[in-house]
């Protein structure tokens, strides 16, 4: 299917200063619900505690009741009915680490938000909650904040939520996504358009042999040695076979054969993740699967290919992704009554992979990435996504919202704007 075009708006939209100064009240609430967030987290599936924390603490703010939305998800609606609005994507779910950051408020089980999803979360709720003190007549466009489960884990929480009549009801013209990027700059918010994200898909590689005892190798067929080749191989594709002008990543990430270090096993596996941002998905599948075969064949083994489709890459809309980008390029400057104090950049993108993928499928979509990495220190270098000891300092918040509210009110122009948000969003020069 393919999305809806998005129009675009060539100067970017005034916001009433009224609402800078509503999201800025609300910001040392939205630390504190980032607290309890992550020192409390929940897994994929089981976000139902995390999601009612954030309604309550946007509940005196909505003029229309919660929806339930993916099983432990929410929607909530800021804004006039019967008009297109703009969705606003943010994780509820932790990953399975333990935490190592020594934080005050760190998760102590085996849970922990260490990709930045309470960031996030926190964030929303303080633009929702200064859209909802600020009134409807001040909202630059009606605001759907999409509060997703799922997004570590299949099956995507971003799919149910993509495919729900109930988000289609809303009239979503566009959908906006932030991530925290610790391969950014401290300061710097990242829009561009086309590909941003990879597609991830797992493979799981099994190699069949014949087993006997390591002293006498020529009687058997070996399928570690076998795997290790074939390992060797995968990794050599993307240089190989991949254009070098796109980008392809083959990972195997875990290995296991054997039971005794005199014994040649009956067979080897490996597992890992093979990922495209522009590089063709299915050549590259296809790429690994042939690999995995015939390197097999060669030491007289027989292998097999799994492949668990998991995320399609996350693709921008071009036209939103410049709308958005002149929004936030006109408000960097810190001596603006509306500046986000974020400098611009339009040039990231990375491999790693995200569900947010499934809405860039049915409308026109835009992932933001806001840099985590402080002023002195190489972005990459300390730790990353994912990572046990990966945690952005509570000013993320407010850098994360501001960028949001920025690019709604620019997402919101585009759709047209309505009766209500022409108080707040005009199309001319900003001053």
């Amino acid at each position: 299917m393919t999305p809806p075009v998005t129009p675009e708006v060539a100067e970017p939209p005034r916001i009433d200063p009224a609402l800078w100064a509503a999201l800025e009240a609300e910001l040392d609430a939205a630390v504190a619900l980032r607290h309890a967030l992550h020192r409390d987290p929940r897994l994929s599936g089981d976000e139902g505690d995390s999601r009612d924390a954030v309604l309550e603490a946007v509940a005196d703010v909505l003029g229309e009741p919660p929806e339930t939305v993916a099983g432990t998800g929410a929607m909530v609606r800021l804004g006039p009915p019967g008009v297109p609005a703009v969705a606003v994507r943010a994780e509820l779910d932790a990953l399975p680490v333990v935490e190592r950051t020594g934080l005050e408020f760190s998760a102590t089980g085996a849970a922990a938000h260490v990709c930045g999803h309470d960031v996030h979360v926190a964030a929303l709720v303080a633009v929702v909650r200064a859209l909802g003190r600020a009134g409807a007549d001040r909202v630059p466009a009606p605001l759907l904040a999409v509060f997703q489960p799922r997004e570590e884990k299949a099956p995507s929480g971003a799919a149910d939520v993509a495919a729900d009549p109930r988000f289609g009801a809303h009239r979503v013209g566009a959908v906006l996504g932030v991530h925290v990027q610790p391969e950014l700059p401290r300061g710097t918010v990242s829009v561009r358009g086309g590909p941003v994200n990879a597609s991830s898909d797992e493979i799981e590689i099994e190699v069949h042999g014949r087993g006997g005892h390591g002293g006498y190798p020529h009687r058997t067929r070996d399928p570690v040695l076998a795997l290790a080749a074939i390992v060797t191989g995968v990794h050599h594709i993307v240089s190989r076979r991949v254009d070098p002008m796109a980008a392809g990543v083959v990972t195997v990430g875990q290995m296991e054969a054997g039971s005794a270090p005199n014994i040649v096993p009956e067979t080897a596996t490996a597992r890992g993740t093979v990922r495209a941002l522009d590089a063709d998905r299915d050549e590259l599948l296809a790429a690994v699967r042939d690999v995995v075969e015939n390197t097999a064949r060669a030491y007289g083994c027989e292998a097999t290919l799994t492949v668990v489709p998991n995320e399609p890459a996350v693709v921008n809309d071009e036209a939103l992704a410049r709308t958005v980008a002149r929004a936030l390029g006109a408000r960097r400057s810190g001596d603006r009554s509306d500046a986000t104090g974020l400098v611009l950049d339009t040039t990231f993108r990375s491999c790693g992979a995200d569900d947010f993928s499934h809405y860039g499928d049915v409308l026109p979509s835009l992932m933001l990435f806001v840099g985590t990495t402080p002023a002195g220190s190489t972005p990459g270098e300390g730790p990353g996504l994912h990572h046990p000891e990966f945690s952005p300092d509570d000013a993320m918040v407010g850098e994360v919202a501001r960028a949001l509210l920025a690019a709604v009110a620019a997402a919101g122009a585009a759709l047209g704007g309505t009766e209500a948000s022409t108080a707040a969003v005009t199309t001319g020069p900003n001053p």
